[in-house]
């Protein structure tokens, strides 16, 4: 142990909150100082996300309260799930760009409270009689709880070893994805409670959370100086081959999860219409997906951490081909217990993709720069944002191919083949890039 390491224990700071000296790496450093300042801020970006991910996905609750009366079918529903997956996945790259720009602390502080324009709006605005142009926009605002993932995605990178980035990230994403089960359980609550005609409700619930994420995250997180300089990592990143690889396959992970967690309730209502009469019904079984996907992803993380990422990745794809696979013959057989097993199983595997996926990011660019820490870190936290944005677009894509399922062949079931084969691509990209003995240059991902 050097001498300098002794001298050296605590992160010191610039001014505030801005923290200069940060080494994970360095044992005696992260065992004395690290670990209970990475997780304080673990703590609050956990919570800020979560909150996020509820605005992001609040209209995959709204929609259900959207009766005769606002006189919207099918399509027009799966159109204003699509619509904020869109935007939150087009916010995904500037945000992550932020937390460079401002710091992991104060970005955070501005992306929460960004969530009072769509929760304010959606609280007093939606009604009948209200356009439908009206629901887009609204339902564009509330794209902005999408790109809080990113920029919480970057920031958390920064702050721990690279032996604990799968536990860490797949913790925070897990809190977050969280947030879709959250606003499901709370449409749910007002649904039986209130009934279908108040959905101001769900959104004014979080208006109070809203404001006390932006104040826990003022007063207990921190900036990482070192983050400032790594500006070029966006740009870099974008040269890097698995960079556009890893895009792919957490379009198959995460947006699996986020386009399902958007679109599982229209799909009961509409394939199960004699089932799920009213929106109470569909509302009551909607949240259990999204909530067991959030819950297992950290064990995806922590699988990936033990027996490798790209193999966790790789049996995790043929998984979600076989639950593809289940909900398809369910829906031909019109059997809602199978149909329910088939997609909670889509959730599960989703999760558990999503933290080996990430797993996979920061370990490839430690490998691919070894001895460079810093080198690795700024790769990685860049190939972070870009996957996370392209990931999120599946969300897009998977909501457009139900609706487009529905419109050409009033069932679901083109949607779910177009997803079996892309699982099955993703199984093929896995094992060529990572798995294949004669091409595994980067044993150990």
């Amino acid at each position: 142990m050097s001498a300098t390491t002794l001298e050296r224990p605590a992160a010191l700071t610039v001014q505030g909150h801005w923290i200069d000296d940060w080494r994970p790496e360095d044992p005696t450093f992260w065992e004395q100082t690290g670990a209970r300042i990475a997780r304080r801020n673990l703590i609050f970006s956990i919570f800020s996300e979560h909150i996020g991910f509820s605005v992001w996905t609040l209209w995959s609750v709204l929609v259900l309260f959207l009766g005769p009366a606002y006189g919207i079918d099918p399509a027009g529903k799966f159109l204003l799930t699509a619509v904020p997956a869109l935007v939150g996945a087009a916010l995904r790259i500037p945000y992550t760009f932020a937390v460079a720009r401002f710091g992991g602390r104060n970005w955070t502080i501005i992306s929460a409270s960004l969530l009072l324009i769509p929760a304010v709006l959606a609280a007093f605005l939606i009604e009948p009689g209200v356009s439908y142009s009206t629901l887009i926009v609204l339902a564009a605002v509330a794209g902005v709880g999408g790109g809080n993932f990113a920029s919480s995605m970057a920031n958390i990178n920064a702050y721990y070893p690279d032996r604990l980035k799968g536990w860490a990230l797949g913790i925070n994403a897990g809190g977050g994805n969280l947030g879709v089960a959250a606003v499901q359980l709370i449409g749910l609550f007002v649904l039986a409670v209130f009934g279908a005609g108040s959905p101001g409700l769900v959104a004014g619930i979080y208006i109070p959370l809203i404001v006390i994420a932006a104040a826990g995250s003022a007063l207990y997180m921190d900036n990482l100086s070192q983050a400032r300089n790594e500006k070029r990592g966006m740009r870099d990143a974008t040269r890097e081959p698995h960079t556009w690889i890893m895009s792919l396959l957490y379009i198959g992970t995460f947006g699996s999860f986020i386009g399902f967690g958007f679109a599982f309730g229209q799909v009961l209502q509409v394939q199960f219409a004699d089932v799920f009469s009213t929106p109470v019904k569909a509302a009551y079984l909607t949240f259990l997906g999204p909530l067991l996907g959030s819950l297992i992803r950290p064990v995806g993380g922590a699988l990936a951490d033990r027996l490798g990422g790209a193999r966790v990745t790789f049996w995790n794809f043929v998984a979600m081909a076989a639950g593809a696979s289940i909900v398809l013959l369910a829906s031909q057989l019109r059997s809602l217990p199978l149909y329910l097993v088939g997609f909670i199983a889509l959730f599960v595997f989703s999760g558990i993709g999503n933290g080996s996926t990430y797993k996979m990011i920061p370990r490839i660019f430690a490998l691919k720069h070894p001895g460079d820490n810093h080198e690795a870190r700024r790769l990685s936290g860049a190939v972070i944002g870009i996957a996370g944005a392209i990931g999120a677009f599946g969300g897009v894509l998977v909501n457009l191919a139900f609706r487009q399922s529905f419109l050409t062949y009033k069932t679901a079931d083109a949607a779910y083949i177009a997803f079996i084969a892309f699982y099955a691509l993703c199984v093929l990209v896995t094992w060529a890039v990572y798995l294949r003995s004669s091409s595994r240059k980067l044993a150990g991902v």
